[in-house]
């Protein structure tokens, strides 16, 4: 992986995310710089998966915390079975020039268990190397949705 991305396993479930800086959504005169961030869920696992919940922990560069909860990722509830994989794009909005995101999904199984799928740290910073160079087909970088909403 890309310096700046994150790749983590949790129970079979393994969480790909890289964040890409979008200057023409960005005014750093008004303090407001743009990320899209793309994150790929893969069930490497043995047994399907479903995500019920998100939870994203954003911090800027003045170590101002934002914490988002919600149902789902981008109004879906992706049911992933063994070697199935979901990828969806969205965007979250900073005061200061980079910060980080991190978080967890809640899966359950199918006999009910639940359990967080951890998301590792991620960087947004204009250096961050592009989205284009995490594993799968190049996707428009125009974020879906908000971090407050995805």
């Amino acid at each position: 992986m890309e310096s700046g991305h994150s790749d983590t396993l949790t129970r079979g479930i393994r969480v790909r995310v890289g964040a890409q800086f979008l200057p023409q959504h960005s005014d750093p005169d008004a303090s407001r710089y743009v990320y899209a961030y793309r994150v790929i869920i893969s069930n490497e696992g043995t047994q399907s998966a479903k995500l019920l919940t998100r939870y994203w922990l954003v911090r800027d560069a003045n170590n101002e915390v934002r914490e988002v909860r919600g149902e789902g990722v981008v109004g879906k509830y992706p049911d992933l079975t063994p070697g199935e994989s979901f990828e969806y794009m969205s965007g979250c909005p900073l005061q200061t020039k980079w910060g980080t995101m991190e978080g967890s999904y809640r899966m359950q199984r199918e006999d009910g268990e639940q359990f967080d799928a951890f998301i590792g740290q991620f960087f947004l910073a204009p250096t961050v190397a592009p989205l284009s160079t995490l594993p799968g087909e190049a996707v428009d970088p125009e974020p879906s949705t908000s971090a407050g909403r995805s």
